[in-house]
């Protein structure tokens, strides 16, 4: 009869407690994002509501929805600054730099002001994603359930990652992507208790998202056929191009941050309440473009509008995106990525159906695949793109596809040395801040 050392079972009793810990984590952090996600919806509902009606006031209405736009901007740049400065922008170089050992402190406040500065912002109609607020949310809820239960810093570790991908998964209604999230993006390596921490915490952040959220995928699509091997060279040629728009979209990020650092003189708030005044010029005239862009991608996944519309629509949201995230306010990069991904791909799909109707699939299918593509170019996580564009489509028909887009995806940007937006942005944030 086998005996277990006591250090067995220790370790097999820490690893009952780290697996109990990732499901109270996940459920909660899935409660807390799908209320975001759902106070975000009503944002977008009332911004929506509140454009049209100032329509009727003419001049006088002009200028309210420029000055209420600013003002929310304004308010959550203030947020940030005055309650918690790591609160600013996507949160996932937060949760990496973290990650590497530190830990910063008051993470109940840190999630609130994401809440908060996250409602006004993207609510506010700022291009920027759900994501970045709940991953950070799902990595404080787990910092302080880690230092209640008194878990030693290798579970703290694991624990915070598995709440990010659970508010990833939250936020995408995509469990898989979460955990894969977790494995590819913040750990960078498989490892046993990683991935049982980061799988439970998604799949009951999930299941807790099911009851507020419902179970159907995020973008509603009709059911793609299996393409041919053909298509394959089709797919490393979109998968080129993601990748040198890809390029230019990491270095478009960079730039306005760069030239946000060169303003520092003028008051964050300021910086703010200008780009969100340009938004609401845009929102006047049209209201459609501006927020998280989730309607802009099911638009664009249905194929709908002409095609020098979906051009323009790219140029501005190409460069709405970038602008927004500048002004550091509360916003993640993976929804606007989307957005253009889909549309990169859908372009790509008019002209092969032009040029190679005999291979070529239909435009829903190189949109979709877009998608992946594009979040490669610019994150350098292909599973992860993959998984997330196959989870909120619904199409699983496409993996040989995607494949082959993210893989050229992810050559080309490689090949010409551009680091992928994270790594860039967690070097930034262990750059001394320029002077007052």
């Amino acid at each position: 009869m086998n005996q277990q050392s006591g250090p067995e079972i220790e370790e097999r009793g820490g690893l009952i407690i780290l697996a109990a810990l990732s499901l109270a984590v996940g459920a909660i952090s899935g409660l807390v994002c799908s209320v975001f996600r759902l106070t975000l919806q009503q944002a977008d509902i009332l911004r929506g509501a509140f454009i049209a009606s100032a329509h009727r006031w003419g001049v006088g209405g002009f200028l309210l929805v420029i000055l209420a736009l600013a003002a929310a901007a304004a308010l959550a740049a203030w947020l940030v600054r005055r309650f918690s400065p790591d609160a600013a922008g996507s949160g996932i170089p937060q949760v990496e730099e973290a990650l590497g050992g530190d830990q910063p402190a008051k993470p109940l406040r840190r999630a609130s002001v994401k809440f908060i500065g996250g409602v006004l912002a993207i609510g506010g109609g700022l291009a920027l994603g759900r994501e970045g607020p709940s991953v950070q949310m799902g990595a404080a809820i787990a910092d302080v359930l880690a230092r209640r239960f008194r878990r030693d810093w290798a579970d703290c570790r694991v624990l915070l990652a598995a709440g990010a991908g659970a508010g990833l998964a939250t936020a995408f209604n995509a469990p898989i992507a979460g955990a894969v999230f977790v494995l590819e993006e913040l750990m960078r390596r498989f490892e046993t208790r990683t991935a049982i921490a980061g799988l439970g915490a998604s799949a009951s952040a999930i299941a807790v998202a099911h009851m507020f959220l419902g179970v159907t995928p995020d973008f509603q699509i009709q059911p793609q056929a299996y393409p041919g091997l053909a298509t394959v060279y089709v797919h490393l040629v979109l998968g080129a191009i993601a990748g040198l728009l890809g390029v230019a979209y990491s270095k478009a990020i960079l730039g306005t941050l760069a030239a946000s650092d060169r303003l520092h003189r003028c008051p964050v708030e300021l910086r703010a309440g200008t780009v969100g005044a340009a938004v609401g010029l845009l929102a006047w005239f049209a209201p459609d473009l501006v927020g998280g862009g989730d309607a802009i991608t099911q638009r664009t996944l249905d194929g709908t509008g002409p095609l020098a519309m979906v051009l323009l629509v790219f140029v501005v949201r190409f460069a709405l995106g970038p602008v927004s995230y500048a002004v550091g306010v509360p916003g993640g990069l993976f929804a606007p990525m989307l957005v253009l991904g889909a549309q990169i791909g859908l372009v790509f799909g008019y002209f092969c159906d032009r040029w190679v109707p005999g291979i070529a699939s239909g435009p829903t299918a190189y949109a979709i695949v877009g998608m992946a593509a594009f979040f490669t170019a610019v994150v350098r996580a292909p599973l992860t793109g993959i998984v997330l564009a196959t989870e909120m489509t619904g199409s699983a028909s496409l993996l040989l596809p995607m494949l082959a887009s993210c893989f050229a995806a992810m050559a080309v940007p490689t090949l010409l040395r551009v680091p992928p937006i994270y790594d860039s942005l967690k070097q930034r944030l262990a750059q001394p801040a320029p002077p007052s």
